[in-house]
């Protein structure tokens, strides 16, 4: 790379978040290779100045920092190791910037992979939805060694406001399992709760106001509760696979830790049922699992 040139990064899949967080990259003046398994996807970024991939080894071939954010273990050890996958080619010393919600095992095991292959592993899952991803408004929640992530900073500046360092690799993502757990707990409360308030016969405008305005309006109230009593999930961000997919990770890793985790096995089973339904519609359909075969604000209480 030439004095002055822009510093070459890779971005591999671009579904609702990495679209963003790729263009964010482009927008900071970085020179973005992209990937994606649906390479339709990549259409706009390439209108806006990206360079379309073939495979994840040529998107990160000359990257200084390759980012990948895809579903699940599966997909992460793909685009990594996989045939064509970005450790293949990439030169050693690059930042190896995994976004992805993935397993507490399966971090600390690529990392291990990638550091093998002289790669600089940063553990970096996100908060926020699609909007702040598009805005450079993200919470980065970061397992690296400090010098690491000294080093991974100037990129990831474009991508949040707020990075959150936990610890050594693998740390961030126990605590973006741990939103996520706790996020299905209350989405599977605020379901049931709002199937009750149907079946008693309650004034549904008025459960929202009162919802609302309440101690429990939480972020997660105040966004699921209007749609699930409208039933309105046009503004659809998170799959009730993914939800299922994150709870079940974090109830694998609780359980090494704690003995009894009640609440936790009952969200992954919640979104276990949910996923067996639907499982790539709006993780707030779970309450018209709740409400079928009833007939909702019609029955009342006797």
């Amino acid at each position: 790379m030439g004095e002055g040139a822009p510093a070459k990064v890779a971005f591999l899949g671009l579904g609702k978040m990495g679209r963003g967080m790729a263009g964010r990259l482009l927008d900071a003046g970085f020179e973005v290779a992209v990937w994606n398994r649906n390479p339709a996807k990549a259409d706009e970024l390439i209108t806006r100045g990206a360079r379309r991939a073939a495979t994840p080894a040529e998107a990160a071939r000359d990257a200084e920092a390759i980012f990948t954010m895809v579903a699940d273990d599966n997909a992460s050890q793909s685009v990594w190791l996989g045939a064509g996958g970005a450790a293949t080619e990439v030169k050693a010393g690059a930042l190896a910037i995994e976004c992805s919600t993935v397993s507490h095992q399966h971090a600390l095991d690529l990392a291990a992979a990638l550091r093998a292959r002289g790669l600089v592993y940063i553990d970096c899952p996100v908060t926020g939805l699609p909007q702040a991803a598009a805005a450079g408004e993200l919470t980065l929640l970061v397992g690296a060694d400090p010098g690491d992530l000294t080093k991974a900073r100037p990129f990831l500046a474009p991508l949040g406001r707020t990075i959150r360092h936990f610890g050594p690799v693998g740390s961030g993502t126990v605590y973006k399992l741990i939103n996520n757990l706790m996020g299905a707990i209350q989405i599977a409360g605020i379901a049931e709760g709002i199937a009750i308030a149907e079946q008693a016969g309650l004034d549904m405008a008025l459960v929202r106001e009162a919802l609302e305005s309440s101690v429990v309006a939480s972020p997660q109230v105040l966004r699921h509760a209007p749609r699930m009593i409208a039933r309105d999930f046009s503004d659809a961000t998170f799959t009730a696979a993914l939800r299922h997919k994150d709870a079940e990770y974090a109830l694998k890793l609780g359980e090494k830790l704690v003995p009894q985790l009640p609440l936790s096995r009952a969200a992954v089973e919640a979104y276990a049922a949910a996923k067996a339904a639907a499982p790539d519609e709006d993780e707030g359909r779970l309450i018209e699992l709740l409400s079928a075969g009833t007939s909702p604000a019609k029955r009342g209480l006797s």
